[in-house]
């Protein structure tokens, strides 16, 4: 070994590391790429009623919903400006494509949701549980978007499923370090209080850690709503549809104005999560405030003028009545 000494030690030999990871996938691969297949089914199942009810649905109707959501969760200036953004989309020819962007996001928050939430609850139960989590989320926050196409591809092969699945694997690290970092900042006074006055485990993190950590679980989601959107274009390389393959097809013919509009759409899908996600962390004061504004606040308001209206006799019996 030429060169190999103690102010250069690394030229006595390497660690075939590159190889053992190589022959470690390829062993999974061979024996349990059909168990992986067979998982992909409830991402299947989740994406596809997700995408025919996106696409299917008249645009009209998808616009007025996210608007009148918009409006009851912060206000209809809110509502306006995400109307506004919707109708833009359409008119630049993309609407089919966000539609099925907007299902493959939400099917890896979904998942993302069912995965991260638990195991940030359950990590402020065991240190020893966090310990272990804690390297493991470092890396998968900072290992390349890139790396993970390769294992996915061999153990779930391309489409858009399996671009759920690495979605999943990407985005899901910002939820568990939120929740976990939510309910570990609750006042030991309010766990105290709750205990004092019998409250369960289940009670209390019910009751009191959910309600009081919302605001950073929420902080969580929206990481990763956006970590999820910036997947959209990386996990296009495995043929995943949507505005993501217009920004790649863009790119591959050097064409700027297919690459912009696809772009655009990203930003426009950005912007209406981000919104809506900050819009349901506010802090509330009371229970049910989120009912007592919006168009929930204006149906109830004209149904209870109607029922008093009605009630009220008419004029002519009145004047009967007083003669």
């Amino acid at each position: 070994m030429n060169g190999c000494s103690l102010w250069n030690p690394f030229d006595c030999g390497k660690l075939p590391l590159a190889s053992w990871v190589s022959d470690a996938l390829r062993w999974v691969v061979e024996n349990y790429r059909p168990f992986f297949q067979t998982a992909k089914a409830p991402f299947d199942t989740v994406l596809q009623s997700l995408t025919h009810f996106m696409t299917a649905a008249p645009p009209t109707l998808v616009i007025v919903f996210i608007a009148l959501l918009a409006w009851q969760l912060s206000s209809w200036r809110l509502a306006t400006a995400l109307t506004a953004i919707l109708v833009f989309v359409g008119f630049i020819g993309v609407w089919p494509e966000t539609m099925i962007t907007l299902a493959i996001v939400l099917t890896a928050l979904v998942f993302s949701l069912s995965i991260g939430i638990p195991l940030g609850i359950l990590s402020t139960r065991s240190e020893l549980l966090y310990m272990v989590l804690r390297p493991i989320l470092d890396g998968m926050q900072t290992i390349p978007a890139f790396v993970y196409l390769v294992p996915v591809v061999m153990l779930f092969g391309i489409g858009n499923v399996p671009g759920v699945i690495v979605t999943v694997i990407f985005a899901v690290a910002p939820v568990i370090r939120l929740t976990h970092l939510g309910i570990r900042q609750v006042p030991e006074e309010v766990n105290e209080a709750m205990r004092a006055f019998g409250a369960t485990d289940r009670q209390l993190l019910w009751k009191a850690q959910l309600p009081l950590a919302l605001p950073t679980i929420m902080a969580g989601v929206n990481q990763t709503l956006m970590m999820s959107l910036s997947m959209v274009v990386v996990a296009s390389m495995i043929a995943v549809g949507g505005l993501g393959q217009m920004v790649l097809r863009g790119i591959g013919r050097l064409d700027v104005g297919l690459a912009s509009i696809g772009g655009l759409g990203i930003v426009a899908l950005a912007i209406i999560l981000d919104r809506i996600t900050q819009a349901l962390a506010q802090p509330r004061q009371r229970p049910g405030e989120i009912w007592a504004r919006g168009p929930v606040a204006a149906i109830v308001y004209a149904v209870r003028t109607f029922r008093s209206s009605s009630s009220q006799p008419p004029a002519a019996e009145m004047n009967k009545g007083i003669q």
